[in-house]
């Protein structure tokens, strides 16, 4: 497989905001500030708090109404967002490239001046609450929180990003102003940047909007987790079709099993019609037109996990297969064959991944964030190659006993 050329340059502003930046040919360009504050880092009685404030952001900055904020980029063609997950905070614009300035500086003023005004928390107070009951009415997503919830027991890890009703109607502006202060400083922050925009254009712009955030602050270390206990739990959840999850622990990013442990799960469950699960459970046995499998690594830990929906008569009979499916990587080894396919099937997967330059500015500041360093394509690629099948097999044996995984069933009420 030719290899693709993925060479960023990274740099630190005056203040300490790492940047990493990929030139790209394109009349779009995508910005992206990622903090380290995800849910993982919340308090007690703040379940939710860090995506209520991405969700706040929008509501007005020391010179800026909400409305201006919204039209800023819109009124140009461009889009404006913000996202939430257990490990980070990310506001991010995408626009058409001649308009560096105007988005440099809105996210910049957004980050370092936003006022939180009561009126408008209260507000978006109710949205939150809508956006939970959507959540609520949804089988099929809620059961992998409640997963993480069983996973995760009393652990920040396994909390609801949403947060609970009570603790979203609890927050006040100064919850919202100590996070900030907590978390949104130099050194906790990376600016990513995909486009075709000269480097040092961007750099000059980028010292200009971001020079002000503070910093000398020290990263908060979040809780550990090591007290995992498998859990086989059944409910009468689903509406139409029943919905099951079962999975356990898995390596974290620093774990240098994690290349093995994504091979192995894209084998498994990945997004090629000829994943295992697909070609058995789906086409062999018919039982579910939805199945997959996916691992989620976290900085110190993660997990995997098998999804699939199904009619409630072959919820048994599918994992029946599924187990089958596990025993055989336990206990077959791969041929030598069979692993180079995998291998050039994962790499295909990630060029494609490549073609999405927004995932790619978002996944670029994840990874210098979390690692202070970017893999180029090369260097990945070649810790594929190296994943021999002794590896494969001992990560198998590890991580899919059957008495370490986990179950969790949601059935037709």
């Amino acid at each position: 497989m030719s290899t693709i050329e993925l060479q960023p340059q990274i740099r630190t502003l005056s203040n300490g905001i790492r940047v990493v930046y990929l030139h790209a040919a394109s009349p779009v360009a995508h910005l992206g500030v990622t903090i380290l504050a995800g849910s993982r880092y919340e308090g007690k009685n703040q379940e939710g708090l860090a995506h209520f404030l991405e969700h706040c952001f929008f509501k007005g900055t020391v010179k800026r109404k909400s409305s201006h904020i919204l039209s800023r980029l819109d009124s140009v063609g461009g889009e404006l967002n913000a996202y939430t997950t257990k490990e980070e905070i990310c506001i991010y614009a995408s626009f058409v490239k001649n308009h560096l300035n105007r988005s440099a500086e809105l996210l910049a003023d957004i980050v370092n001046n936003s006022t939180f005004p009561e009126k408008e928390i209260e507000k978006e107070k109710e949205i939150v609450l809508d956006e939970f009951n959507s959540y609520l009415d949804n089988p099929g997503e809620k059961i992998f929180d409640d997963f993480e919830a069983l996973m995760f027991p009393n652990h920040p890890l396994g909390n609801n990003i949403l947060g609970t009703r009570d603790t979203v109607q609890s927050f006040t502006r100064k919850h919202l102003r100590d996070y900030i202060d907590a978390f949104f400083f130099a050194g906790n922050t990376v600016i990513s940047f995909v486009g075709d925009i000269p480097f040092d254009t961007l750099m000059r712009t980028l010292e200009k909007h971001f020079s002000l955030m503070v910093d000398g602050k020290t990263q908060v270390q979040p809780q550990g987790f090591s007290n995992y206990v498998p859990f086989r739990e059944r409910f009468s959840e689903a509406n139409y079709q029943a919905h099951v999850v079962l999975g356990g622990m898995a390596p974290g990013y620093s774990d240098e099993t994690r290349r093995g442990m994504t091979l192995l799960v894209n084998i498994l469950g990945g997004p090629a019609m000829n994943s295992r699960l697909i070609l058995s459970v789906r086409e062999k046995y018919g039982y579910s037109y939805n199945i997959d499998a996916s691992y989620t690594p976290y900085a110190d830990l993660g997990y995997w996990y098998i999804y699939f929906g199904t009619d409630q008569k072959y919820v048994d009979k599918t994992l029946k297969v599924v187990y089958k499916e596990l025993k055989k990587l336990r206990e077959v080894p791969l041929t030598e064959k069979q692993l180079q396919q995998a291998k050039e099937q994962l790499k295909g997967h990630i060029a494609l991944s490549l073609d999405n330059n927004v995932g790619l500015m978002q996944g670029l500041g994840k990874s210098l964030l979390l690692f202070n360093q970017i893999d180029t394509i090369q260097e990945i690629y070649e810790s594929i190659d190296k994943l021999t099948r002794d590896e494969l097999h001992h990560i198998a044996n590890t991580y899919f006993q059957p008495e370490q995984i986990s179950e969790l069933i949601f059935d037709v009420k």
